[in-house]
């Protein structure tokens, strides 16, 4: 039985960049480095309840060849504090939207161009209820 989401691997055209975004603008503590032969090739990013975001730094852009993600999703309690204090360290971050899973949404993009939405669940949210999502995307 899966228990929860270890870690979502993705690819990183500027390590420090993505360091400054996970760390800095989200607030997450990194983990651990990924050394090679001297170097620091990736790092772990602690997402809460020993789950992880997985960086390594990806030397090309990204194609469907080579693709970073399409998108994470990271659970917040407070999605309207988590918009103010992004945008507060001059981030750019979406309006709150109520998605068709019934749980509020917001959206931002990290330096490598990796999607990231921001949930907050709801008690009718489709995760909970199991009800379907309706999309009109």
């Amino acid at each position: 039985m899966i228990k929860q989401v270890a870690h979502i691997c993705i690819g990183a055209l500027d390590l420090d960049q993505s360091r400054h975004f996970y760390c800095d603008i989200l607030g997450l503590e990194k983990g651990f480095d990924f050394v090679k032969q001297g170097e620091i090739i990736g790092f772990y990013v602690k997402t809460g309840a020993n789950t992880f975001i997985e960086i390594f730094h990806q030397a090309e852009s990204p194609s469907s060849t080579n693709p970073i993600i399409r998108h994470l999703c990271l659970e917040v309690d407070d999605l309207d504090g988590f918009i103010a204090d992004v945008r507060a360290k001059g981030w750019a971050v979406t309006d709150k939207k109520k998605g068709g899973d019934e749980s509020w949404q917001a959206w931002l993009t990290d330096p490598s161009g990796v999607a990231v939405e921001v949930m907050q669940y709801t008690a009718a949210s489709s995760q909970f209820t199991g009800n379907p999502c309706q999309v009109d995307w």
